[in-house]
């Protein structure tokens, strides 16, 4: 039982953490911390499948998919023209992506979702300090 008390502090230590560091932040910075989000919650969605664990497999996707809607929903397109146009048809193509690993159980189906925004995040992250 102690281990059960531990983790849950720890996953509560987590959450305030995280709370405490979107609300110092700069956009440039949230958007980081999404793409990084739904980067975790692909691989603990693999893992869950690994293990058997579906339901939780299933929170977990259903997880990404809401900070991949939320990625969706910060798109300027009139700012951000093509690449916006084009990041939010990858972002409906990640999602149709993540909805068929949920049914499937298919790790290569996360796989791709993983490169995927393991690119768009390289991206992100090559944004030069002056336009964050």
């Amino acid at each position: 039982m102690q281990v059960m008390v531990n983790k849950k502090a720890m996953e509560g230590y987590g959450r305030n953490a995280i709370e405490s560091e979107v609300n110092y932040a700069s956009p440039y910075r949230i958007i980081q911390m999404l793409m990084e989000g739904a980067l975790a919650r692909v691989a603990t969605a693999k893992g869950c499948i690994a293990r058997n664990e579906i339901a939780e497999k299933g929170h977990q996707i259903s997880w990404c998919i809401r900070i991949i809607d939320g990625l969706k929903t910060s798109l300027d397109a009139e700012k951000g023209g093509e690449i916006a146009e084009n990041l939010d048809s990858l972002y409906d193509y990640i999602t149709r992506r993540l909805l068929e690993a949920n049914v499937s159980n298919d790790v290569a189906i996360l796989d791709e979702v993983t490169k995927l925004l393991e690119e768009i995040k390289a991206g992100w992250d090559g944004i030069p300090p002056e336009f964050h």
